[in-house]
């Protein structure tokens, strides 16, 4: 009989993986990465149908953002915004993101970030109760690749 559910070792653990950062053509392991997510969200507009007493939802458009945490030992992206206070030229990056668990069957995954853009960040930072500083940013981008995919589970199929 075949299986039919997951096995856990095929859960992706999530620390697995790698990041990477290119700004302005010079690319950098995003190291001190401690997580970032990536969304995408479809925007719709309702359409009302004779005959029905719902409307329909027909999708117009998409929207990316993204949230990164991670720990405060680079001035990498207070430059982004410094550099932005001064000239008033905003800098565009790619991040690319590899989830790899050896464990797992399904393989790997890479999605590249394409021209994110920096909502913001933290400028400097105290705190005389951490046990370590960490520094975060939120960020939109245009859109992404994928051009490495998980492999499809056999329960799935």
């Amino acid at each position: 009989m075949p299986e039919t559910t997951m096995h856990a070792r095929d859960a992706i653990h999530g620390a697995q993986g790698i990041a990477w950062i290119t700004i302005d053509g010079n690319r950098y392991k995003f190291a001190q990465l401690i997580n970032i997510e990536a969304n995408a969200e479809k925007t719709k507009t309702q359409i009302p149908i004779m005959g029905k007493v719902a409307k329909g939802n027909k999708a117009t458009g998409i929207e990316y953002s993204g949230s990164a945490t991670f720990h405060f030992n680079t001035s990498i992206f207070r430059k982004m915004l410094k550099n932005y206070q001064d000239t008033g030229r905003d800098t565009y990056f790619d991040i690319q993101i590899t989830n790899e668990d050896g464990s797992s069957q399904v393989g790997r995954q890479t999605v590249i970030l394409k021209d994110c853009n920096l909502d913001g960040g933290i400028v400097a930072a105290l705190d005389a109760d951490a046990d370590y500083l960490e520094d975060s940013f939120d960020f939109t981008f245009e859109s992404f690749e994928l051009p490495e995919e998980f492999t499809m589970l056999s329960e799935m199929q």
